[in-house]
């Protein structure tokens, strides 16, 4: 123990030593100026300052320009970055300077960091593993989570919490007083409390029990969890939302613009009870249409500062699992008051259009509304009325349907890309056990209204980003989507070019053309879903940002988030300063809607990571009734260990090991997206079709493995 804290402390000394030469511009000194530096003006202290010189001098960290001086062989010999865990329980550390190459930890260098941690690393000068600098840990500046899920293993004397995370490579130890009632072989969320030095194993208390392991909704609760999704909402939030009336007096309609006498309606998901916009529309006597879109106006109920607004904060979006949905604001509000359920009066925020025949503006008008929704139509629904032209608002359906048809060629005509990706649905039991899978069609009803939101989005952003200039501009939240990375584009061009499609990425537009092509073209065939998300990954990632930027991937110099107050806090903000701004307001803290704007880009990442775990659970749940049956897929992707293959008959997708290849010894080729045999040289590319047998499935991991059956 004595030994290991020395070692600890000479490494603590050579960070402040070599602290001492960066910031001198690395001006080369001896062991007693550095002592001087460093304020340690005692003998031995400086004898121990000259023997770790010599002892880092040997080993690369220092050279010796001149007798007894001394210098760093090169700076930023200590670096912060964020643990990347392997499942060896090695890991690598990605620099915050993202001109640094990756280091790498082995697992007893680590320090107890975990996956995700914000950490400082010092650096070897030597490259000891061939290609990559190797380091060890030698602060934890932040743990990025605490919290973990798994499965309680209790017995007389201790209990031990197994992570269901496979980055979490250490058991949590729990002391029976602090089971908070769990029993063995129940699913629980543990917070680690305590980490004592030199201990394998962190010690944690139950915060939370789950339920028994494997029923549906302790599972999708456990995802819930995982991804840090609170499973139900403060006393103080609902008793807030409660205290909100349903019914819409005169008094609160008085000074909107009044929309309840003209022909309005929605059309959303059959399963949605959180109707968020709804259209209303009339000719006018000029022989041009005016058309409102209606959005539910969430900030006239959840005011600044409230729990209620806090606790929307704190989520930032309504998470969709595949059963289920965790909304962003009490059901009294997504449901109920803000809900636009028909034949009922509604308070909302609108952008009315006036739109000739061929769908230009002739006029706008951005403001406070009420509405009487007519009707409440399904997709479904309102996709017969399309195909068959009869029915209720037969008239209004078509010729909207019409105008967008209008807006959505417009949109491609100026680069917009349309990225069409099979979406799959499960067909659950009464215990929500999946029993069939669907794939979700996108008809024009779907296209419709996407159509109409896109306009009103994109109208918002651009009445408030011409409003200013320069410094005089009025902060406001967008919707930001970045051109691609041409290196990721590139690569994505040469493996499209295998299947014949040809990526053009002199421009912009040509790009967007290119890539438009491709969509259509692929629509239908097998590799349709492989290719689209490989083509959106190699795309930038859309966020929300105070600055203003163009949207990419829609074409649009502006955009933002209007349309969704129910389920996503930007568009809550967005109201909010509209609002601000049309009453005359001046321009608000570009700080704090910026910081906002990146807590709830960081939250949507999050809700997307939780509904495709969940997506993940039921394919496993499905395929478990299912092992030993062969399927045809393709191969959806490549990795190090394995290679992913996506089932063309139910989507779901599973792993073949390389190491259960029998016939060769097979090697990943990253470049050419393919895996190859290093005595035969077959190889299995990206998007070819295999025939596979469900191997294993693990529910609690969420891991399907499959046998790939061979010629």
């Amino acid at each position: 123990m004595a030994k290991n804290k020395n070692a600890q402390v000479k490494l603590v000394l050579t960070q402040l030593i070599t602290d001492i030469f960066e910031k001198n511009n690395n001006v080369a000194l001896n062991h007693k100026q550095v002592a001087a530096k460093l304020n340690l003006t005692d003998g031995a202290s400086a004898d121990t300052i000259l023997e770790i010189l010599v002892e880092q001098t040997e080993k690369g960290i220092f050279i010796r320009p001149e007798r007894g001086k001394f210098r760093l062989k090169e700076l930023k010999t200590f670096l912060t970055g964020t643990v990347d865990m392997t499942a060896d329980g090695s890991a690598f550390i990605i620099p915050d300077d993202e001109f640094e190459k990756d280091i790498f930890v082995a697992p007893r260098k680590l320090r107890n960091a975990l996956n995700g941690d914000k950490v400082k690393v010092y650096v070897y000068a030597k490259k000891t593993s061939g290609r990559k600098k190797e380091g060890e840990v030698v602060e934890i500046i932040s743990r990025v989570k605490t919290d973990f899920i798994g499965v309680a293993k209790v017995s007389d004397r201790f209990a031990f919490i197994i992570p269901d995370d496979r980055k979490m490579a250490h058991d949590i130890f729990v002391p029976l007083s602090d089971l908070n009632g769990a029993k063995n072989g129940q699913k629980v969320l543990v917070g680690i409390t305590d980490w004592p030095e030199g201990a394998k194993n962190p010690i944690g208390k139950i915060l939370n029990v789950l339920g028994t392991q494997g029923e549906n909704d302790t599972e999708m609760n456990a995802i819930l969890a995982q991804y840090g999704f609170p499973l139900s909402f403060p006393e103080e939030v609902e008793h807030e939302a409660n205290a909100i009336p349903e019914v819409v007096s005169e008094a609160e309609i008085a000074g909107r613009r009044d929309f309840r006498n003209t022909v309005t309606f929605t059309i959303d998901p059959a399963d949605a009870k959180d109707f968020d916009d709804a259209i209303s529309f009339k000719q006018l006597p000029n022989g041009n249409y005016e058309i409102g879109v209606h959005i539910a106006d969430v900030s006239h109920y959840v005011k600044p500062k409230t729990s209620l607004d806090k606790e929307a904060y704190e989520r930032a979006t309504s998470v969709y699992l595949v059963d289920r949905v965790i909304p962003m604001l009490p059901e009294r509000l997504s449901n109920g008051v803000c809900s636009l359920r028909p034949n009922e009066d509604k308070l909302c925020f609108a952008a009315v259009f006036e739109l000739d025949e061929e769908a230009n503006i002739v006029e706008q008008w951005f403001g406070r509304t009420a509405i009487h929704s007519d009707r409440r139509f399904s997709y479904e629904e309102a996709q017969e009325v399309i195909e068959t032209k009869q029915g209720d608002f037969a008239a209004e359906i078509l010729k909207l349907n019409e105008l967008a048809y209008i807006l959505r060629d417009r949109k491609f005509k100026n680069g917009a890309i349309s990225f069409e990706s099979t979406e799959v649905k499960f067909k659950l039991d009464e215990r929500g056990k999946p029993i069939g899978v669907y794939v979700k069609e996108r008809k024009d009803a779907h296209k419709l209204i996407e159509d109409f939101m896109l306009l009103a989005n994109k109208k918002v952003a651009e009445f408030i980003a011409k409003k200013g200039k320069g410094k005089d501009k009025y902060t406001f939240v967008y919707r930001s989507h970045d051109s691609p990375n041409l290196e990721n584009l590139g690569n994505f061009a040469t493996f499209a070019a295998r299947f014949g499609y040809k990526i053009n990425t002199k421009s912009d537009k040509e790009i967007a053309k290119s890539l438009n092509f491709l969509m259509e073209d692929v629509e239908g065939k097998k590799e349709q879903n492989m290719l689209t998300q490989l083509a959106i990954r190699s795309m930038a990632k859309a966020i929300y940002t105070t600055k203003k930027t163009s949207h990419y991937g829609l074409a649009f110099d502006y955009y933002t988030h209007f349309t969704s107050p129910i389920r996503r806090y930007p568009d809550v903000m967005v109201h909010r300063l509209l609002a601000h701004y049309l009453d005359g307001g001046k321009s608000a803290n570009a700080d704090e809607y910026e910081n906002a704007s990146s807590h709830s880009s960081a939250m949507e990442k999050r809700a997307a990571d939780a509904e495709r775990a969940s997506i993940k659970y039921k394919q496993a749940e499905y395929l478990e009734d299912n092992i030993g049956n062969t399927y045809t897929g393709i191969i959806s992707g490549v990795t190090e260990w394995g290679m992913y293959v996506e089932l063309n008959e139910n989507k779901c997708e599973g792993m073949i090991r390389l190491r259960d290849i029998t016939d060769d010894f097979y090697v990943l080729d990253e470049k050419n997206f393919c895996i190859v045999g290093q005595r035969k040289h077959k190889k299995y590319q990206l998007g070819d079709e295999v025939q596979i047998k469900v191997k294993k499935v693990d529910l609690s991991k969420r891991q399907i493995d499959f046998t790939l059956l061979q010629d």
